[in-house]
């Protein structure tokens, strides 16, 4: 199945690319850190596990991602913005019954949505830890210094990997920069106030965002489960789309 692609003027006319794949109950999925809705959801069959038992995923390049706008305006980097765009595209699909997930990045938005007048039925938080939402100041400057290193870091650099994989995905730096100071950070307070049933999903070797544990237990509702790999290579296992389906049907 091919995904379909359109596109969405944001709440301040900042296009979006919106990919979608199959019909039914509607799941949107939000993408990691200079990934894009193919790299994290349709390439390694997740989208399509979930279309084929009968769900329409929806996955918008976040805004500096993907085939989204990235503008150079720092006026186009509210606070929250990927909070702001994900709502008014909620709004302008019209739901009201629908599931929430993300990875990372992605994870961090839903956290933000969960707490912020976002209803969905249930919500999946991948590739995330406590330590990730409620600690976002050292991760930032983790990823502002890979964009200051883009062009000089070499091979053994703690930062090389994410450069690579930024370029990989032809990400504006700039756009990314100015990205990255719009998350505010979560304080576990407000998590354990989200009441839907939430599923931390986080690979074996992946503590890149905290514990995944200490936040499943923060939640009313939250439970952990484990699949196989680091950070980067979980999203590439057939584990990550079958507990996602699992829990969205159960």
């Amino acid at each position: 199945m091919t995904a379909k692609k359109w596109d969405f003027s944001s709440f301040d006319g900042v296009k979006l690319k919106i990919h979608e794949m199959g019909e039914g109950r509607p799941v949107i999925l939000l993408h990691g850190l200079f990934s894009n809705a193919h790299t994290n959801w349709i390439k390694f069959g997740h989208a399509q596990t979930l279309a084929d038992a009968g769900f329409r995923v929806i996955m918008p390049d976040l805004r500096a991602h993907g085939e989204s706008a990235a503008p150079h305006d720092p006026a186009a980097y509210p606070e929250d913005v990927l909070v702001k765009d994900v709502l008014a595209l909620i709004a302008h699909l019209q739901l009201d019954d629908y599931d929430l997930g993300g990875f990372s990045l992605g994870a961090r938005t839903t956290a933000k949505l969960l707490v912020t007048g976002a209803e969905p039925g249930k919500a999946i938080l991948a590739g995330m830890g406590l330590e990730g939402l409620s600690g976002w100041a050292r991760r930032q400057e983790f990823f502002q210094q890979a964009i200051r290193l883009r062009d000089t870091a070499k091979r053994g650099d703690p930062h090389w990997m994410a450069i690579q994989f930024m370029k990989s995905q032809k990400v504006d730096p700039v756009a990314a920069s100015h990205l990255l100071r719009t998350f505010a950070d979560l304080e576990p307070e407000a998590l354990s106030a989200i009441e839907m049933p939430v599923l931390v999903l986080c690979g074996s070797e992946d503590r890149d965002n905290g514990d995944p544990e200490k936040l499943a237990a923060l939640l009313a509702q939250g439970r952990h489960v484990v699949i196989p790999g680091t950070h980067m290579s979980s999203v590439t296992k057939t584990e990550m789309g079958q507990e996602m389906l699992r829990f969205l049907t159960e």
